[in-house]
Order: C-alpha cells, then structure tokens, then sequence
C-alpha cells in the first residue's frame, strides 16, 4: 500500500480479545438506530464475545485482521475463503471517527491485494445506507436479499452484495 501509515495486520488468536473490546465501541455507536440496543446486545453477547470469535476463527476458517491507521487500531474485518477464488467478506467495522475519511476503500485495496479474490461476497442491513453506499462506491453490487434467523427471534434482514475482478 502506498499510504504506509495504513495497514492490516493479521490477527492471532491471543489478540482476539482486542476484537471484542473494539466490536462493543463501534457496535453501540453505529448499530443501535438501525437494528436496536436490544439486538446490538444479543449480538455483542453471542457473535462477539471472545469465545465465539475464537471459534470463528478455528471451525468457519475466518482470518481476521487489525485495521492500522499511524499505528492505532482503528477497525478490523475477517474473510473466508468460500474455493475458487471467492471470498465472504464477513466483518468489516471501523471506529466511526475513522469512518468517511477515505480508509475504508484503502483497506480494501489492500485486502484485495493480500487474498487476490475473483469475487467478494458481504452482507449488509438492508437499513445501513451509509455501508450500502461505500460498497457502491467500491463496485459492489447488490446480489439478493436474505433474512437469517440468529435466535431469540432475532433477524438480519440483509442485502447479499457481491464484487467481482474486472
């Protein structure tokens, strides 16, 4: 990359704590609007505490990585592997006070970079237009919409957006 003060660093699994302390910042700033503080709780509770990130990591094959801005950690984001060159873009949150500034399109040069994808695939609250919108600046394109049962009653109600290598 050429913006040296910007970088990803792959997460190992004794720093996944880390992870879950900057999820709780960026999840309570940025998710209670869109999905409510009762959801954003059960989801902090259950998909980002650190056992659950550690077994993302070792049963899903998830690779995390620390998003690293003039060396803070502002963010991070996880990828699997899904075969043939595509890859499920899972996680991707940076704090809000780093957001909108340009990174988040850096950072993903640079992970494209790292994992050469033929095909990105995310998901997205189909109500978080300010996501929606940087990954239409960024060539994604919305591929379907999907609501996935995460218990307790809980939905995520997703739009599926999908990249693909020119």
């Amino acid at each position: 990359m050429q913006d040296s003060s910007l970088l990803l660093k792959a997460v190992s699994e004794t720093e996944i704590k880390k992870i879950a302390d900057l999820a709780k910042i960026i999840w309570q700033k940025h998710y209670p609007p869109i999905i409510g503080q009762e959801q954003v709780d059960y989801m902090l509770k259950n998909i980002y505490n650190t056992e659950s990130l550690l077994n993302q990591i070792k049963e899903k094959e998830q690779q995390f990585y620390f998003i690293i801005n003039e060396n803070k950690t502002i963010g991070f984001l996880s990828v699997t592997n899904e075969k043939g060159g595509c890859w499920m873009l899972n996680k991707f949150y940076v704090l809000e006070e780093d957001a909108g500034k340009g990174i988040g399109t850096k950072i993903l040069e640079e992970l494209k970079k790292i994992i050469q994808p033929k095909k990105i695939r995310l998901t997205v609250n189909r109500n978080n237009y300010k996501s929606i919108n940087f990954y239409f600046k960024n060539s994604f394109r919305i591929d379907s919409v999907a609501q996935f049962d995460i218990g307790e009653g809980y939905i995520m109600d997703d739009f599926i957006m999908v990249w693909n290598a020119s």
